[in-house]
């Protein structure tokens, strides 16, 4: 019952988490798309920094912006916080559950780093504080009014960080980390400067005050970095399902290219919603970028080369390989505490299954070492060249 209840309780959250990430971004490129292609005009009001025609559902909208704020307060204010809030507080409760309550098998991997499950837990916790408490140092720096600049720095940052995170926890733990860091980077920008900065400016109109035009600016700037950072945030929480990105040896580069190509497509589209000349150069990056993830993912684990395979085995010694490093989870009753049924449904505990899953065990363990879970069972390197030399001879059944 409690492997029932546990599953279930992933299962919501996670169905939360994504409903609550697709408000949020949704709403966010809503409004940078919106903020670009605003139009001044002669006959609109006095402090109003241009307005945009919208028509949606068999409606038409008029969209106006005020450059700082309006001369009172309307009766009504919709609040744009709790799709950030709800997106960040189930997937960091996912990330307890799935990540630190289990990081023996999803965060760890004794190859890497031979850490203690509580070791990795509070490393992946603590970093995240430490990460968003230097991000934010940097954008109070005089750094902070550069944005060129600061975006340099904050790439090679990252990039730093997804290079250490994969030589302390497994590809997939690393992967999953600094994309919850990204997103925690994210929501912090809402939850202690957007969100502040608008009570103060709804303050100063309650007590007749004029606003300060400063706190706006603050907040357009951290809207704008979660607007680059989105693209990136998505494909690093997607990755996990992906061993191919995520546990072959260049995984930090993946990560590295990807941060370009995101925030490169962004660009595109934010160019065009201004109305300036859309910069097609853009797509050759994200193309050139893209054929390059794919290229660093064929690759594989340095250990698996084929010039190095061993003459093509019996049967027999791939299935021995198989059943004493993978079926423990992988069969009918599971023997892994925990674990209540075969992962994913696939099973290896019988011939006929080991076959009709050769594509995934190529994929899984011998192109990446995504399988086992932080190498938890003690796969050799030897024992990977042995799958790699019978699927290179096209999984034979004898």
């Amino acid at each position: 019952m409690e492997v029932i209840l546990t599953e279930w309780l992933s299962a919501m959250i996670r169905w939360l988490h994504v409903i609550a990430g697709v408000a949020w971004i949704g709403s966010s490129f809503y409004f940078i798309h919106l903020d670009l292609s605003l139009k001044p005009r002669e006959t609109l009001p006095t402090g109003v920094k241009g307005d945009a025609w919208q028509v949606h559902g068999g409606g038409f909208y008029q969209m106006i912006k005020f450059m700082v704020a309006p001369s009172q307060m309307p009766d009504e204010l919709t609040w744009f916080k709790w799709e950030a809030y709800a997106t960040w507080l189930s997937g960091f409760s996912l990330l307890i559950l799935v990540y630190y309550m289990q990081a023996d098998l999803y965060l760890v991997d004794k190859n890497v780093l031979d850490l203690s499950a509580p070791m990795a837990a509070a490393i992946a916790f603590f970093s995240l504080l430490a990460a968003w408490i230097f991000y934010e140092v940097l954008c109070r720096s005089p750094l902070g009014k550069h944005e060129v600049a600061l975006a340099l720095v904050g790439y090679v940052f990252l990039v730093a960080l997804t290079y250490a995170f994969t030589h302390v926890f497994s590809g997939r733990g690393a992967f999953t980390q600094i994309g919850a860091l990204i997103g925690t980077i994210m929501v912090a920008n809402v939850f202690v400067v957007i969100m502040p900065n608008q009570k103060k400016m709804v303050a100063a109109l309650i007590a007749g005050k004029e606003p300060d035009p400063y706190w706006g600016a603050v907040g357009k700037q951290r809207s704008v970095h979660n607007n680059y950072l989105t693209l990136p945030v998505i494909f690093l929480m997607l990755s996990n399902h992906y061993p191919l990105f995520f546990a072959t040896q260049s995984n930090w580069v993946i990560v590295a290219v990807v941060l370009i190509v995101g925030p490169v497509i962004r660009h595109f589209y934010n160019q065009r919603h201004e109305g300036k000349a859309s910069p097609w150069w853009t797509w050759f990056v994200a193309a050139a970028g893209l054929m390059t993830v794919i290229w660093l993912s064929s690759l594989g684990p340095a250990a698996v080369k084929k010039g190095e395979l061993p003459p093509t085995p019996k049967f027999a010694a791939v299935q021995e390989i198989v059943m004493s490093r993978c079926s423990m989870c992988h069969a009918t009753e599971p023997a892994w505490a925990g674990i209540g049924h075969a992962p994913k449904g696939v099973r290896l505990d019988t011939p006929e299954m080991i076959k009709l899953h050769a594509r995934l065990i190529d994929i899984n363990a011998v192109r990446s070492r995504a399988m086992p879970p932080g190498n938890i069972t003690e796969i050799s390197d030897d024992e990977r060249r042995v799958l790699a030399s019978w699927l290179a001879a096209g999984a034979p059944a004898q």
